[in-house]
């Protein structure tokens, strides 16, 4: 075998034992997605920082210590998955994948007089369905943009940007035949058939669910404008819906409503904030509505107090403090004036009996 071709062989298994990693168990239901994720920035022609990830989901399985080459683990129940033996080869296969790598990337810059530094990524994996039928993807990036992707029904490599340096390693990768051969069978069978374990092993974090906790709140930026809030936190996994009710009716997209993306808790769950701008003292009445996997087939329905009744609710505070205010003052009144006409007639009797002695 010529060293070229053993070199990808050895890539291939090092892809194939990274999505041993991951894969799907016939018990669960839904469609899983893996993803391998590889950044390395070339400082120079011999310096390299190379990172990288794997992800069942949005599970982080473990990472790439860009020191020394080693797999760290992220979840206790990844190791187990595989022998002692299989993760030292990965290791040493990770090792040798990425020499390689960095030595075809500094090449093919200098031979291109591409400028120091510059950015290469790659993210490969698949989609499996409950079918048991797959999605296979590979991409490579070049300073944060879409750079090549791979087709896996044709065993080629489309340009995603069209330059000479695209062209370059288009041509570069198109030449080593046996390499997309290999990882076009690698992703479409493998993804499916070899990669059972770890998600037998990870179901009860697969099927993890929080519930969302949701609450409405308003702010006023101008005086014709209210900005209704609706923050809803704490929930996994990621897939939720969240609408506004205008008097029962969800409200359509348009520039009125705002949601933002779904972004990331420390904790490990998610939050988003959706906004909808209305009208003050419109006369409608709004609630935010939350839909999840955690509550089954119910929703959460937070409704939006109408300002008005606010208003009108503070207007009657305000005015019962003011009655209470003016029956004391009044109660006072009364007695100070019974008080001195007390103390008139008092002094009217002593004034009267002093007379009379």
């Amino acid at each position: 075998m010529q060293p070229r071709r053993c070199c990808l062989l050895l890539h291939l298994h090092l892809l194939l034992y990274l999505l041993l990693l991951s894969g799907t168990q016939a018990d669960l239901e839904g469609t899983f997605t893996i993803r391998l994720l590889q950044t390395s920035i070339f400082q120079n022609t011999s310096f390299v920082d190379t990172e990288g990830l794997g992800l069942l989901e949005d599970i982080e399985l473990g990472s790439l210590d860009k020191h020394t080459w080693t797999i760290r683990f992220y979840q206790p129940w990844v190791r187990p998955a595989l022998p002692r033996g299989d993760w030292d080869t990965i290791e040493n296969m990770i090792k040798i994948y990425l020499q390689k790598f960095n030595h075809l990337i500094n090449k093919g810059a200098m031979q291109k007089d591409v400028p120091y530094p510059f950015v290469a990524q790659c993210m490969a994996g698949c989609e499996v369905y409950p079918n048991r039928t797959s999605r296979a993807f590979a991409y490579v990036g070049y300073n944060g943009q879409d750079f090549l992707s791979f087709n896996m029904d044709n065993a080629t490599w489309l340009l995603s940007q069209d330059t000479n340096l695209s062209q370059y390693v288009q041509a570069v990768l198109q030449n080593y035949t046996a390499f997309s051969e290999l990882v076009e069978v690698l992703f479409n069978d493998t993804c499916v058939d070899d990669i059972e374990m770890l998600l037998h092993y990870g179901k009860a974090a697969l099927e993890r669910q929080e519930p969302p906790v949701a609450t409405v709140f308003a702010r006023m930026p101008k005086p014709d404008q209210l900005l209704l809030v609706c923050r809803v936190t704490g929930f996994y996994p990621r897939p939720i819906s969240v609408a506004w009710l205008q008097d029962g009716q969800e409200v359509l997209p348009g520039p009125a409503l705002n949601t933002s993306a779904i972004l990331p808790n420390a904790d490990l769950t998610y939050q988003l904030r959706s906004i909808l701008a209305v009208a003050p003292h419109d006369g409608h009445s709004y609630a935010c509505r939350v839909r999840h996997r955690s509550l089954g087939t119910r929703s959460l329905l937070i409704p939006w107090g109408n300002s008005e009744e606010v208003v009108l609710i503070a207007g009657l505070g305000a005015g019962l403090l003011a009655a209470v205010a003016l029956a004391v003052i009044s109660a006072l009144w009364v007695w100070r004036h019974r008080k001195h006409q007390q103390m008139e007639e008092s002094e009217s009797r002593n004034s009267i009996l002093s007379k009379e002695a």
